[in-house]
């Protein structure tokens, strides 16, 4: 099984220490093609703060640059998506000034989420249950609000989705698990913070802990805390090394549990 869902997720087990600078061409060559062929001229993308949005953002901003020294009119737009005052906002203006996108947009979601959320009744359910509800309402927010953006500039959504997110389904359904282009897929969190530092990412957000951050009763919990395991455990089985049976079971229970999330809507045959 281990083998079967790596395969799956395409997963890149040749990507090692010293072969950063051609896999960063390959996805941005990726990029590149994507864009030219749907005929768009924007790249949109959430800045979270965490290391996935920094190195899609620094992918995105060298691809539209390589793309207009190839006479190819085309740019990125990073988007700041806050619910009212992020705590990492540092890390996030830090990400924005490595990745030195072509424009910068910031819109506060707050307003949408708390006026859905008030129209909610959800009388019967448990404060953690509406605040893990009104978490996957923000993730959905942000993708309209980027979504929306790359209609007005026509332009494709860019997902930070990788290979150790897919493999725990760790994503929120139509929210920050859709976009029309997923330039990391397929990496491990260790690959992805392999092709940040070879871009030359600020080393603290190279391996800052990483957090959704989207529950209000758990302020900063850490995607860790929420597997039960570390990413280095996740990534291990990923890669086809051996791990902990206690590991194994949390992976795969996570993985089967979560194949909706991977596939396309049902319908009837």
């Amino acid at each position: 099984m281990q083998a079967r869902i790596a395969q799956e997720l395409n997963i890149d087990r040749q990507l090692v220490k010293g072969g950063e600078a051609t896999e960063i061409q390959r996805r941005i060559d990726f990029i590149k093609t994507t864009l030219r062929g749907s005929g768009c001229t924007a790249l949109v993308l959430g800045i979270s703060g965490g290391v996935d949005s920094l190195t899609a953002g620094r992918l995105c901003q060298l691809a539209v640059e390589q793309l207009r020294d190839e006479h190819y009119a085309a740019r990125f737009i990073a988007m700041r998506l806050p619910y009212k005052t992020q705590a990492d906002e540092r890390d996030a203006q830090a990400s924005l000034a490595f990745i030195t996108p072509d424009q910068t947009d910031t819109l506060d979601i707050a307003a949408s989420v708390d006026g859905l959320m008030a129209s909610l009744t959800a009388t019967e359910a448990g404060a953690a249950h509406v605040d893990f509800i009104k978490g996957n309402v923000k993730a959905r927010t942000r993708m309209i609000a980027q979504y929306a953006v790359a209609n007005l500039h026509n332009g494709l959504v860019v997902g930070t989705d990788h290979g150790a997110e897919a493999l725990m389904g760790f994503f929120t359904k139509f929210g920050d698990g859709a976009c029309d282009l997923a330039p990391l897929s397929g990496l491990t969190k260790t690959q992805v913070r392999l092709l940040a530092a070879a871009l030359g990412a600020p080393d603290d957000l190279v391996h800052k802990h990483p957090t959704a951050d989207l529950e209000e009763l758990a302020p900063g919990k850490l995607d860790e805390h929420a597997y039960g395991c570390t990413y280095a455990e996740i990534d291990a089985y990923l890669m086809g090394e051996p791990v902990s049976e206690r590991v194994r079971a949390i992976v795969e229970g996570a993985y089967a549990k979560t194949g909706h999330k991977r596939a396309l809507p049902i319908a009837p045959r």
